[in-house]
């Protein structure tokens, strides 16, 4: 018998150039004009960036509209890239943002909830406004705001949900009103839309960023997105899989196994390849196939981060005519799919 050929993954994943870049909608625009409108009246910003993408999911557009406020930066989910939480990891975000303080939370854990707390207390105090103290969420689409708002509300003041949260970006359009987080001192916290970035840098950005469900699920082929998926899940544990396929780097091969295994067919009994990709997609969002960082996580990926954004060298007028090109294209593609 000849001898098993051990699985080699793919080292790199292809670019797609149709892959759009672009997601800044106008809702985002004139979310972040009104935050900066309001960043006189708040003493603390607590920006949300979602612990599986800390880099893809930070926003430059914060660093130059809310400057002058203290920040925190909270990176939320981290019990979904678990597998990545050792102190290590944590040491190197946190020497990105020194000094700036920097929590990991999980929105079910009390005690990361009673941290954040804590820290906002500390700047209350310190300002000791007899009116209370007004503080800012921020941050990408769909990284947990609201979610850290609602925690904040139940363990801070022992009540239920003040904001609505959901699995797809957009669920907060608007700038809403203040809530109570803490009343001794008195703290009330905004919450803000999701702001994403004008122009995303590269396509695996993108694809990071859709993976989490920072972008529309519609925004991407399922197909693509789940490929991606299969491409990481192998460089870190292509056994996550094996209840439905061994070790392979062909997206349709596992697509069609696992349909068979699950169900997922259509007319005549044939695979359903795009519904069965969407639900490999929720199932790494729920941390059932796997529990990693995306990024590079080092202290030279965050300078190369900050170069990469730097280097665009666009115009803003550039950037709005591709952005507008890409969705024209986008657009066509989805109508000739159709016809």
């Amino acid at each position: 018998m000849a001898p098993l050929v051990a699985f080699i993954p793919r080292a790199t994943f292809p670019p797609i150039e149709s892959i759009v870049k672009s997601y800044f909608l106008g809702h985002h625009k004139s979310g972040i004009t009104k935050m900066r409108q309001l960043l006189g009246s708040v003493e603390l910003i607590i920006e949300c960036r979602d612990y599986r993408v800390p880099l893809s999911s930070r926003n430059p557009m914060f660093e130059k509209n809310l400057v002058g406020r203290e920040r925190m930066i909270v990176y939320t989910k981290r019990d979904l890239g678990a597998e990545s939480l050792d102190e290590k990891t944590r040491e190197t975000i946190r020497r990105w943002h020194k000094p700036q303080k920097v929590l990991f939370t999980d929105c079910k854990s009390d005690a990361d909830i009673k941290k954040v707390i804590k820290y906002a207390k500390d700047i209350a105090n310190s300002v000791d406004n007899v009116l209370g103290t007004r503080m800012m969420l921020a941050g990408m689409p769909n990284v947990g705001k609201s979610s850290l708002l609602n925690a904040l509300r139940r363990v801070g003041m022992g009540k239920g949900k003040a904001a609505i949260t959901g699995g797809q970006p957009g669920v907060t359009r608007s700038i809403g009103t203040t809530v109570r987080i803490c009343s001794d001192p008195d703290i009330m916290l905004l919450d803000t839309p999701g702001v994403f970035i004008p122009y995303v840098p590269n396509t695996h950005t993108m694809l990071k960023l859709a993976l989490v469900g920072c972008v529309k699920d519609t925004l991407i082929d399922p197909v693509t997105l789940c490929d991606y998926l299969l491409f990481r899940v192998n460089l870190v544990d292509p056994t996550l899989y094996s209840a439905y396929h061994p070790p392979t780097n062909d997206i349709t091969q596992l697509l069609t196994a696992t349909a068979i295994q699950t169900g997922r067919l259509g007319k005549g009994g044939v695979p359903d390849i795009t519904a069965t990709a969407i639900w490999l997609i929720q199932r790494y969002r729920a941390g059932d196939l796997g529990r990693f960082i995306l990024d590079d996580v080092d202290l030279e990926a965050f300078d190369r981060r900050i170069q990469e954004e730097a280097s665009e060298g666009q115009s803003a007028n550039q950037l709005r005519k591709e952005i507008k090109a890409e969705r024209a294209a986008h657009k066509a593609s989805k109508a000739s799919t159709i016809d």
